[in-house]
């Protein structure tokens, strides 16, 4: 079969087939009295293998070594396909994600596009000062898809600060991309994305916030619950009290408990898990003197109870603190 007709049935240009033969890849078997290449049914078999290696991702490099050479073994060429590949996959989809967001901010011109540019590469930058200028440049430049991006990804306290201010002036859709961050496998992502949450304003946040009480993770819990403590979400109390039996932030937490007591129905139901926490008995003694200097802004007869059944504690420590809770109580 001349060149031309197997051109025409492979779908392969003549070219091509030419500097498959320049490389040693494919040389036809024969020629025709004129002069005329003339491949044969092998030749035109391995034509297609070519093709099939080449759709695979393999360089016509690769490909003459696979074809000719008896001792290759595909194994590691194809994994080092398959590293590449993803490697391509992922550098495209960033650049795909890149063309979203430039596209999000509307540009007038080609000036605004590279200003979008600009702060997109400086969200990224290794410096953490030319990170932090860029989030605090940001706010109404760059889409808050990025500024969240970012903020899950920030490591740098004051990088990520600014970041979380660019967040709550931002607008909408910033906490819904947050919360995305609570699924993470890594616990320092989750706890980013609750604690940008906690300084994102708005119903939608504290949503997503009383939705955290009931995340695995205690940090991501203990986050939530002193946002919420501080926006007067009485939800957060159980979690407060836990973090107070625990140990964990619990000067926090008792300072978040007390706001909440400003208001009577939440000191009512911080009374009430105090008091059915001590009334278990099972609290180790360090607890017991922190859920007794936590009633301290406890209403009502109950707490004043609670702390009189404190002092007998068989831990004189608890004890004490107890007495001295109640005499604060007496003089206020």
């Amino acid at each position: 079969m001349l060149i031309g007709e197997v051109a025409r049935r492979s779908g392969i240009s003549s070219r091509m087939l030419r500097h498959y033969e320049s490389l040693g890849l494919v040389r036809p078997s024969g020629r025709t009295g004129s002069g005329y290449r003339e491949y044969s049914g092998a030749d035109i078999q391995r034509i297609f293998h070519v093709e099939s290696l080449r759709a695979v991702g393999l360089s016509l490099r690769e490909i003459g070594r696979a074809l000719d050479d008896p001792g290759f073994t595909p194994l590691a060429l194809v994994d080092d396909l398959i590293r590449r590949t993803r490697e391509r996959i992922a550098a495209e989809t960033a650049l795909l994600t890149r063309l979203h967001r430039v596209h999000a901010t509307d540009p007038a011109g080609w000036e605004d596009v590279l200003q979008v540019v600009t702060l997109l590469r400086a969200l990224g930058s290794p410096s953490a000062d030319a990170r932090q200028r860029a989030a605090l440049a940001s706010a109404d430049e760059v889409p808050v898809e990025a500024l969240a991006e970012a903020a899950l990804g920030e490591a740098d306290p004051n990088v990520a600060g600014a970041l979380r201010w660019a967040l709550a002036r931002s607008g909408g859709g910033g906490p819904a991309l947050l919360a995305e961050g609570l699924g993470a496998p890594e616990a320092a992502v989750r706890e980013r994305a609750v604690r940008s949450l906690a300084e994102m304003p708005g119903d939608e946040a504290t949503a997503l916030l009383r939705d955290a009480l009931a995340h695995t993770d205690a940090a991501v819990r203990g986050h939530a619950a002193l946002a919420l403590g501080t926006r007067g979400a009485a939800d957060a109390v159980p979690e407060l009290v836990d973090m107070v039996v625990a140990g964990r932030n619990d000067t926090d937490a008792a300072d978040a408990l007390s706001v909440l007591a400003g208001d009577d129905t939440a000191a009512d139901r911080i009374t009430a898990v105090l008091v059915d926490r001590l009334a278990h008995g099972s609290a180790p003694v360090s607890a017991r003197g922190r859920l007794a200097q936590a009633l301290a802004d406890g209403p009502g007869a109950a707490a004043s109870r609670a702390l009189g059944d404190l002092l007998h504690d068989a831990d004189r420590a608890v004890a004490l603190t107890a007495a001295y809770v109640l005499q604060l109580r007496d003089t206020e």
